[in-house]
């Protein structure tokens, strides 16, 4: 396992214990990087109107199109440490 993926790993169980926690947007970042990171560009279908959580969600993610991997792990674990208290 690389070093990255090891602070990407830290950071992930990290942002579970937060001391406050983060505003929509910001939460919204996190998961976009988070999913970018883990899983790569957005897949599958767009949620339907009747899921508008799953709907941003998926917005959010899909809007990092063409981040590297390893762009977002640099960039999730970044936003993780500057949210730690």
């Amino acid at each position: 396992m690389s070093d990255l993926q090891k602070q990407f790993e830290t950071a992930a169980a990290d942002s579970r214990n937060l001391d406050e926690r983060p505003d929509n947007d910001t939460l919204l970042k996190i998961y976009a990087l988070y999913k970018q990171g883990s899983a790569g560009d957005a897949a599958g279908s767009r949620p339907g109107f009747a899921d508008m959580i799953g709907r941003v969600k998926y917005d959010a993610w899909a809007a990092l199109k063409g981040l590297s991997r390893e762009d977002a792990m640099r960039q999730y674990v970044a936003l993780i440490d500057s949210l730690k208290g």
